[in-house]
């Protein structure tokens, strides 16, 4: 009955009833049989509901919309198997079912499901290329200003401390706590003048010393020092205040914790603040490999979310591991100035057979740069031996191995100074005129014949054109955003954000299927009308 009234309403199909006839049943109900206990009331379907949260960021639907989408929809039921007068279930059903998926680190099971039935279908090619690119995701949590910031961590410790231990707080609280803190920070009116905003931060300071005293002290009841939101109080506390001469102070940007440890929010103490050129944001990063240059849709392979200050440099590998378990490595790999280092050059080819195409910064240490100058490709390198002779034709006097700033392990080469000081070529071949002698700092002969091979290769007219393959990411990031709301955290925490956005990447994929089915040719880039008047060169 579902199917035939469904062929009736829906005579040019839908997206939903097209899935279903080309892919069939995504999912069932045995892949994630170990969410559930093994006795107790029989749930609903886990292979539906894993269809049902793909089908609701398909449509970006909230989970009361999603729930009487099952209930009312005809095209719904049709995917998901159900007679026309199956009840459906309660929208709560569909938060317990992410818990769930979220426990067991499931998420990347709804992108794996799409992605097996496409390629049963042909529509998944691999071994080909692909691209990846990252942007920002801010956490669901409002972002704070300082004051904000420590004023709602102290009134999310009372809150739990009034929960915990109702009497024991009413009679350690300061009377004037109720008049700073029982109402949220962002309803309060901070003063504008610097000297007094500085005195709120000290007596909010002192306020949350205070209870940390009395959470810690012998009179306290058991257990409130283990409260989630009095552990974030004291950590947050030991950031950014310090006791100097029995007096609470701010901390000083500079004794304050890097950003990959300090937190930004008391509601999401996961998130973290980050800078990539003009854009400031407080929560996460996502990372979004697909796979392009064929017929077939640009399906997204391999979805990975970090904090945000976790680099794209260190990436590669990680996204590499994670495509090579899934059978979905592609051949070439192209990314932007931010993925490529030396190591992952190498580490790509040596381990997974993946060449990495993407723009490698310049050697900074060099004299290359520099007009006349001398710069690394000038030396002449004996690996096998250890010895580098210069343009001069002097050979280094020392060969040791050191680490970078940066932590990466380097080698160190010296040149005589006896050597150096007369040379007519000392000018040219060292970055100060006063040094007495050349220094190289060079990576191990793997990494230095890759990078150096990149940086030549990149200089061609053959590559930049290839190169510009890579720009079609940027799309995908754009329908993420627009469909899906990829750049805004749904949920907090990083382990639920990271099950939004597999969910986002497997959407994507459905979408871009169904527009694969109905022969819509793929959009090309905008151009303005004036744009267009542009005479060519």
């Amino acid at each position: 009955m579902t199917v035939r009234v469904a062929r009736a309403a829906f005579r040019k199909g839908s997206l939903a009833i097209r899935v279903r006839d080309e892919l069939g049943s995504l999912f069932t109900d045995e892949e994630f049989a170990n969410l559930f206990p093994v006795r107790g009331k029989p749930a609903w379907s886990p292979g539906r509901l894993a269809l049902v949260l793909v089908l609701q960021f398909v449509e970006g639907l909230t989970d009361r919309q999603a729930a009487e989408a099952v209930r009312a929809r005809i095209d719904f039921k049709y995917a998901l198997g159900l007679e026309l007068d199956d009840p459906g279930f309660d929208f709560s059903v569909l938060s317990e079912f992410r818990d769930r998926l979220v426990e067991a680190d499931a998420g990347r099971q709804m992108l794996d499901g799409i992605l097996v039935a496409a390629r049963e279908k042909n529509l998944l090619v691999t071994g080909g290329k692909a691209r990846t690119d990252s942007t920002h995701v801010q956490s669901a949590a409002r972002e704070l200003n300082w004051l904000e910031m420590v004023a709602e961590t102290l009134r999310s410790a009372l809150n739990a401390a009034a929960v915990t231990a109702p009497d024991w707080l009413r009679e350690t609280a300061d009377p004037d706590w109720f008049r700073h803190y029982a109402t949220r920070a962002e309803d309060s009116r901070f003063p504008k003048a610097r000297a007094k905003r500085d005195e709120v931060g000290r007596r909010i300071g002192v306020d949350g010393m205070r209870l940390l005293a009395a959470v810690t002290s012998p009179g306290a009841p058991a257990g409130l020092r283990d409260v989630e939101q009095v552990e974030i109080l004291r950590q947050i506390w030991v950031q950014h205040f310090h006791v100097v001469e029995g007096e609470v102070r701010r901390r000083d940007p500079k004794d304050r914790p890097p950003g990959a440890k300090r937190l930004v929010t008391p509601y999401d103490i996961e998130a973290r603040g980050s800078v990539k050129r003009d854009t400031m944001w407080d929560g996460y990063k996502v990372h979004l490999t697909e796979a392009c240059g064929t017929d077939a849709p640009n399906l997204i392979t391999n979805v990975a979310t970090t904090v945000a200050t976790v680099p794209d440099s260190v990436m590669s590998e990680t996204i590499h591991a994670s495509l090579a378990e899934r059978h979905c490595l592609p051949g070439e790999h192209w990314v932007d100035a931010g993925y490529p280092t030396a190591a992952a050059l190498v580490t790509a080819r040596q381990e997974h057979g993946v060449i990495l195409h993407g723009p490698v910064g310049a050697n900074t240490n060099d004299r290359a740069g520099t007009p006349g100058g001398y710069g690394q490709e000038a030396f002449t390198i004996d690996w096998d031996h250890q010895k580098v002779t210069c343009p001069g034709g002097k050979t280094n006097v020392n060969w040791s191995t050191r680490h970078s700033q940066h932590g990466r392990p380097v080698l160190r080469v010296l040149f005589s100074t006896t050597d150096c000081r007369p040379c007519p070529l000392r000018r040219e071949c060292t970055n100060s005129p006063i040094a007495p002698r050349r220094e190289l700092r060079l990576r191990h002969r793997e990494e230095h014949h890759a990078l150096h091979a990149a940086r030549a290769e990149q200089q061609t007219d053959e590559w930049k054109e290839r190169y510009q393959i890579r720009a079609g990411v940027e799309g995908t990031i754009s329908q993420g955003v627009g469909r899906c709301g990829l750049r805004r955290s749904r949920y907090r925490g990083l382990a639920k954000t990271s099950l939004q956005h597999q969910l986002t990447g497997a959407a994507i994929n459905l979408a871009r299927i169904d527009t694969h089915l109905t022969g819509q040719r793929r959009a090309l880039t905008r151009t303005s009308h004036f744009a267009a008047l542009r005479p060519t060169e």
